[in-house]
């Protein structure tokens, strides 16, 4: 089973719990396993979303379903991979032509030079 939703792209971080009541509101009752699709078209490419769909990521899986989104724009999808984050909601990248990360793609954290000792 599927079940569409959508962030648009207006929300602001007050919004954010109302949005994932909303979604376990729509859940709630519903067979588990199933998927929900959020279009997020609209969405502004900013921080907020990024935490929004975070949350409402959790918000499914908690009542059992799982979270894809779709219509994300390039902007928003760099904005998640800067974050390593794109491959946790976008399982439609494929479609836009965005082949899955590997592992040599995903970001390693800078480690400092060790400075040279002196004798």
């Amino acid at each position: 089973m599927t079940v569409p939703f959508a962030v648009g792209p207006g929300i602001t971080r007050a919004d954010i719990p109302c949005l994932c009541a909303a979604l376990a509101d729509l859940l709630r009752g519903r067979p588990a396993p199933g998927q929900v699709i959020c279009d997020v078209s609209t969405a502004r490419p900013d921080v907020v979303t990024i935490e929004a769909l975070a949350r409402l990521r959790l918000t499914a899986g908690r009542h059992g379903w799982r979270f894809n989104t779709q219509g994300a724009t390039d902007d928003l999808l760099t904005i998640f991979s800067l974050m390593g984050l794109g491959g946790f909601f976008f399982s439609g990248r494929h479609a836009r032509g965005y082949p899955p990360p590997t592992p040599s793609q995903r970001a390693t954290p800078h480690t400092p030079e060790t400075p040279p000792t002196q004798t």
